[in-house]
């Protein structure tokens, strides 16, 4: 059942720090309005399932209730508002960062991605589909790859993009101000990303 699905969803936000234990019921209910049903009714206690499976079988609940049409960017758009509700704030997410490099910044660095794997903004299920070769050139070794962890939009994402209304906001897809933006049918969610702010020869810059 759908509702096993969030639960399972829940306790993967806790079992990845990604939220406290004293946030379950509050996340329980922010997913349930993200998904547009207002009862909860488990029927078992779902283990097992990677984050992958648990957003694949939401996304296709969804889909069925009509509730998105499932094209790619619908589900892209849907799975990543819902890891977005259980990303913590910016403020803490620097925090965190800034405690981890007093120590080391290489273990700052090291949280950070993996952070960002268990949000899943770096979808590392779909990275794993990648095609890579090497080939021997006169210049070296050159690596070949086909990047399938940004799937092609179906037709009806991209007659949605064209029929939309141009925007300007954000400015692109790694400005500052992308962080946290719901993401729309011609932008990508941003919902579940999270950046550091850091300095450069005297200038403000990010990192992500």
């Amino acid at each position: 059942m759908i509702y096993d699905e969030i639960e399972a969803l829940v306790r993967y936000g806790t079992e990845k720090g990604l939220i406290e234990s004293a946030d379950a019921l509050w996340a329980r209910n922010r997913l349930l309005d993200a998904l547009g049903l207002d009862g909860f009714e488990p029927a078992g206690d779902k283990t097992g399932a990677d984050l992958e499976a648990i957003l694949g079988a939401i996304l296709d609940d969804a889909a069925a209730r009509g509730f998105i049409d499932g094209s790619i960017t619908s589900r892209d758009l849907l799975d990543t508002r819902l890891m977005g509700l259980l990303t913590p704030r910016p403020s803490a997410v620097i925090g965190r960062f800034g405690a981890l490099y007093a120590e080391s910044p290489e273990k700052a660095t090291d949280w950070y991605y993996r952070f960002s794997r268990d949000t899943d903004y770096i979808r590392v299920y779909r990275i794993a589909r990648d095609r890579k070769w090497k080939a021997e050139t006169e210049y070296g070794e050159l690596d070949v790859t086909i990047n399938l962890s940004k799937p092609e939009k179906d037709p009806r994402a991209i007659a949605a993009a064209r029929s939309a209304k141009s925007a300007l906001y954000p400015k692109c897809q790694l400005c500052r101000e992308a962080e946290g933006y719901a993401g729309r049918a011609d932008y990508p969610a941003r919902e579940n990303h999270r950046i550091l702010p850091l300095t450069l020869a005297g200038e403000d810059w990010v990192l992500q």
